[in-house]
C-alpha cells in the first residue's frame, strides 16, 4: 500500500506533538512545517496528500500560505484543512476566504481530527488528475464575458487557457464553458493563478497561456466537472 504524506503546519510544538500521535499507527509519512513559508516550500517539494494548516504562524500566516498553495495548479487539488480556535468569527472567515477545503477547531478533538484525516486521505486516493480537454471558454471581468479562448486541460480546481495575451496573476474573472453532453453551462468566478508568459515561457511543455482557478463552483457544476474529468481519465 502506498504510504501517504501528510503535512502538519503549526508553530506550537505541543499541537504538533498532539497531531503526530494521531498518525502513529497509520501508513503515513509526516512532514512538519513551523511557519507558512516552510509549509509552502514543503508542499511544492513533496506534493503531500493532505495538509493541516494552523492560521497563525510566524513569517507567513496560514491563510496566506493556503492561498499560495491553492494558486499553484500543481497543488490546488490537495485537500487543505485550516486549524484555528473556535468562537472567533473573523478568524473563521479568514480561513474560508483563503480557499481551504475544511476547518478544524482548537482545542483539537481527537475523534474529529482522525475522522477528517481518514475522510480526506480517501478522497485524495480517488481524486482524478488534470486531463486534456479542448473546451471553448468565455471569460472577462465582472459579469461580462467578452474574451474567448480554448482550454488545454481541466481539473476540478481550474483550467489552463491557451492564449498569447494572458492576464496578470491574481486577475479576477467570470468564466463560462460547456461540457459535452450537458445542456447547462459551467459558470464560476475565478482568478488567474499563474501565467506561461509568451515572452518568457517558464513551462516549455505548455503553450503560452494562463492557469485559472475556480473560486465558487456550485455543487452541481463541481460534480459535472468531476464526472467529466474522471470519465476522461478512465479513457486514457
Amino acid at each position: 500500500m502506498e504510504r501517504k504524506k501528510v503535512l502538519l503546519a503549526d508553530d506550537v510544538e505541543l499541537f504538533l506533538e498532539l497531531e503526530k500521535t494521531f498518525f502513529r499507527r497509520e501508513q503515513v509519512d509526516l512532514l512538519i512545517a513551523r511557519n507558512g513559508v516552510e509549509a509552502v516550500e514543503l508542499a511544492r517539494r513533496e506534493k503531500p496528500h493532505l495538509i493541516f494548516m494552523d492560521l497563525f504562524m510566524p513569517e507567513m500566516n496560514g491563510d496566506a500560505a493556503c492561498r499560495a498553495i491553492k494558486a499553484d495548479p500543481e497543488l490546488a487539488d490537495i485537500p487543505l484543512l485550516m486549524v484555528t480556535h473556535g468562537g472567533r468569527g473573523a478568524d473563521l472567515e479568514r480561513c474560508r476566504a483563503a480557499g481551504c477545503d475544511d476547518l478544524l477547531l482548537k482545542p483539537i478533538n481527537r475523534h474529529q481530527f482522525v475522522d477528517a484525516a481518514s475522510r480526506y486521505l480517501r478522497l485524495s486516493e480517488r481524486q482524478a488528475p488534470r486531463v486534456d480537454a479542448r473546451l471553448q471558454v468565455r471569460y472577462g471581468e465582472g459579469l461580462k464575458r467578452e474574451l474567448t479562448d480554448y482550454s488545454l486541460n481541466i481539473s476540478t480546481g481550474g483550467v489552463f487557457l491557451e492564449t498569447s495575451n494572458p492576464l496578470p496573476p491574481g486577475s479576477p474573472l467570470s468564466l463560462e464553458f460547456n461540457l459535452p453532453n450537458r445542456s447547462e453551462p459551467i459558470v464560476s468566478q475565478a482568478r488567474v493563478a499563474w501565467i506561461n508568459d509568451p515572452k518568457r515561457i517558464t513551462k516549455p511543455h505548455l503553450p503560452a497561456g494562463m492557469g485559472v482557478q475556480f473560486l465558487d463552483l456550485s455543487l452541481a457544476d463541481l460534480q459535472a466537472v468531476r464526472d467529466f474529468v474522471q470519465t476522461a481519465f478512465r479513457k486514457t
